[in-house]
């Protein structure tokens, strides 16, 4: 089994975990149908605050950081006042959030089904890299059958998780799964 990369970067490859990459995909399909206006807006500010209004979304919200009275809340959606900055952010990340564990299950339910889901794997980018140090890479599709771990680490937004299960699920390729730790890019949907 090959070692994990130790010192990624170092002769000029390019790219990212693939854990990171495939979070962003699970975030793209999880957000796909939601608030589509950005938090700054009125009109997002508002679907935010009405798709948190909730005892669980409340619970987001104080996970964020969110710390005014109830009151605030209130001014904020009837538009007499507005949150700052660091609220706003904050806003967007407890919508996030929330919005995770809402479709975690159908996200599962979809990638399980029919036999798993088809991944395809992008390779690093070794344009920078002096030619003795270039590893032979092409691009890669896997089957991954369970999908359990890896959705239960990035609704619960552990990185490090997520990487594990990601790991885990790339060791069906074989004794090259270490090579593609660190990716340009991943592509599935569901």
């Amino acid at each position: 089994m090959p070692d994990r990369t130790r010192q990624f970067g170092l002769y000029g490859a390019q790219g990212e975990k693939g854990s990171q990459a495939a979070a962003r995909v699970l975030d793209r399909l999880a957000l796909k149908g939601g608030i589509i206006s950005p938090v700054t807006t009125r009109r997002g500010l508002h679907a935010r605050l009405r798709y948190l209004d909730s005892r669980p979304g409340r619970q987001a919200m104080t996970d964020a950081g969110i710390t005014v009275p109830p009151r605030v809340i209130r001014a904020w959606r009837a538009g007499t006042r507005r949150p700052n900055h660091t609220n706003l952010t904050r806003i967007d990340a407890a919508y996030t959030a929330h919005r995770r564990r809402n479709v975690a299950r159908h996200l599962l339910h979809r990638l399980n089904a029919h036999g798993g889901t088809r991944v395809e794997i992008h390779p690093l980018n070794q344009q920078t890299v002096p030619d003795p140090r270039r590893r032979a890479l092409n691009f890669r599709r896997l089957r991954i059958r369970r999908w359990d771990r890896i959705i239960a680490a990035w609704q619960a937004q552990d990185d490090e998780a997520l990487a594990d299960a990601w790991d885990d699920a790339l060791t069906d390729l074989g004794s090259e799964w270490g090579k593609y730790e660190y990716v340009t890019s991943i592509g599935f949907a569901a």
